[in-house]
């Protein structure tokens, strides 16, 4: 077991250093070096280097953790080996509540008030929030009305949940303004582009406070694999432990979504190949999801930005090729 961790550490560490290297400007060595200990004698790639690059991969780096983190702690606590931000209508509610606030920040009405960038830079996460957090209450709803309370049906619900919002968010890109909603559908496949330096700060603050705290009640989520039942008689309020992960995940998986839209899969994939490796227990899930998670997006983003001459390839129709030929395969699996 100490092996793998090891094996799992050094991919995670090497992944963001080794992807510096990769990127429309040829970087040397020498150059990161001197971009590093500040002494970069051009000043076009030293801002490569801290304005571009660096930030990319680290945003990358975090966005991989976050979303592996938030996919294993929703399989968990709906005891669905299926379950993911993307599949359980978390991902689709933030896109929506982003793409209110992204059209109406580049309405000609906002353009006549004169609102500043910061408005922007506050309202796309809020309102990302807002809606990640009334998917989930809506996804209780419906799996407690509809589907009979069964936390196997929870998944159905996501997904009905995640068609509804995705076809709002449709519809409003066709009733807005054309050039607002051209940024909004590039925004809307998922995308590193756009990534700023202070995003960096924001996303870690974010990532490592959730991941945090889940890992604290890793015990409790522990006793929700084993049934209701156990957990309660185990003294773990179930409704709302359940409730209070749905939402961790839910505002993880809005302060990505904000910042680089919708990545789907990531958090079905990885969760379940670190149970394979390491083990189901949510504590050493946890640290496992965010270490490989890590180090998968920022390789995916590396293909994103170098398949293609003078083109970048959006992160989320990648991870979306992929995820959908393991979705099938886990299907496979669980019919055999």
């Amino acid at each position: 077991m100490k092996a793998k961790w090891i094996v799992l550490l050094l991919l995670a560490i090497s992944a963001p250093l080794l992807s510096l290297f990769f990127g429309a400007a040829s970087l040397s060595a020498d150059t990161i070096f001197q971009c590093v200990s500040g002494s970069c004698a051009d000043p076009i790639d030293n801002t490569i280097f801290w304005d571009i690059r660096f930030p990319r991969v680290m945003v990358g780096f975090l966005v991989g953790a976050g979303l592996s983190v938030a996919g294993a702690t929703l399989q968990n606590v709906t005891r669905n080996g299926l379950a993911d931000p993307y599949l359980f209508g978390v991902v689709a509610g933030a896109g929506l509540g982003a793409s209110v606030a992204a059209l109406l920040l580049n309405s000609p009405l906002a353009a006549k008030w004169g609102l500043p960038t910061a408005a922007f830079d506050i309202a796309l996460p809020v309102s990302a929030l807002i809606g990640a957090i009334f998917a989930v209450i809506l996804v209780q709803l419906l799996a407690r009305s509809t589907f009979g309370g069964r936390i196997e049906h929870m998944l159905l619900a996501g997904v009905a949940v995640s068609f509804m919002l995705s076809a709002l968010s449709q519809f409003l890109l066709f009733v807005g303004d054309p050039f607002a909603a051209n940024q909004v559908v590039f925004w809307l496949m998922g995308s590193l582009a756009r990534v700023e330096s202070q995003y960096a700060w924001v996303l870690f603050a974010v990532v490592a406070g959730c991941t945090a705290v889940l890992y604290l009640f890793g015990p409790r989520i522990d006793a929700l694999l084993l049934g209701d039942d156990s957990a309660r008689t185990l003294g773990v309020n179930v409704a709302h432990m359940r409730m209070l992960s749905l939402l961790i995940c839910a505002g993880l998986t809005a302060a990505i979504v904000s910042y680089c839209g919708g990545i789907g899969f990531v958090g079905l994939m990885i969760p379940h190949i670190v149970r394979r490796w390491l083990g189901v227990t949510s504590r050493t899930l946890f640290i496992g999801c965010a270490l490989l998670g890590g180090f998968f997006m920022v390789w995916v983003d590396v293909f994103a930005r170098t398949a293609l001459t003078g083109r970048e390839i959006p992160v989320g129709i990648i991870t979306s090729a992929i995820g959908s030929l393991f979705f099938l395969l886990v299907m496979r699996q669980r019919q055999a």
